[in-house]
């Protein structure tokens, strides 16, 4: 059988990746977000956070995380983006790879465990060679004083809150993945954001669009800024 050239290659479509601590208005986000494109007319695809399915096949999560239960969180993750490349124009993702890695890290933290660097090395290899399909990477930051949802059962463990927040930033620094900070109460003008991003990349898919100054504001890194004044 010959296959035509051109179903050997999906293309992929705008990709929007969401990452933080849990439980910092990840989910709210992109579904607001999502109905803000299927109102445009844009076709877009959810990728869902992995957690429960893990629970579900016995995997740990959360601080018992663990070198297996985060290779399979990436993998199954990439997996699924790139199923969704296939039926949509935007695909949005709840927890994009570099997530993983830094819950990863938070989990030994809070067990007191030594990462072993060769571990470390590779999954830090998956994050950097799959980052460049997001346009854009949304970090959440952990607020205190905001009450946990009801919609479903909640961590409430608060000082893994802060060590996954603390250690989802420092991956994304540490490997140099340009994101935009997403504060809880910034929701709004980040759906504008994204949108305005969103539309220009489907109208112009070669052109180049600037979130800000890329040095970022005082008390960021080059690599971290917030929306643009």
């Amino acid at each position: 059988m010959v296959i035509p050239k051109r179903t050997l290659e999906v293309e992929r479509p705008v990709t929007l990746a969401v990452v933080g601590s849990h439980s910092t208005g990840k989910t709210t986000f992109l579904r607001q977000l999502t109905e803000r494109l299927r109102r445009k007319r844009i076709q877009a695809a959810l990728v869902n956070d992995l957690g429960a399915r893990a629970q579900q096949i016995g995997l740990p999560i959360l601080y018992a995380h663990t070198w297996a239960s985060t290779l399979w969180i990436m993998t199954r993750g990439i997996s699924n983006e790139l199923e969704a490349w296939r039926n949509a124009d935007v695909v949005l993702v709840d927890r994009g790879i570099p997530d993983a890695l830094g819950y990863y890290e938070a989990a030994l933290e809070y067990r007191g465990r030594r990462p072993d660097p060769r571990r470390i090395e590779q999954l830090e290899r998956i994050v950097t060679d799959h980052s460049p399909n997001y346009d854009l990477v949304l970090r959440t930051v952990l607020d205190p004083d905001v009450p946990l949802g009801a919609d479903k059962p909640r961590d409430t463990d608060m000082r893994f809150r802060r060590m996954a927040d603390r250690h989802v930033g420092r991956v994304l620094n540490r490997l140099g993945i340009i994101h935009a900070v997403l504060p809880f109460d910034g929701h709004d003008r980040a759906i504008v954001e994204a949108m305005a991003l969103v539309e220009g990349r489907l109208a112009a898919p070669d052109e180049e669009f600037s979130w800000g100054d890329p040095e970022g504001p005082a008390g960021t890194s080059a690599v971290e800024a917030s929306w643009p004044i």
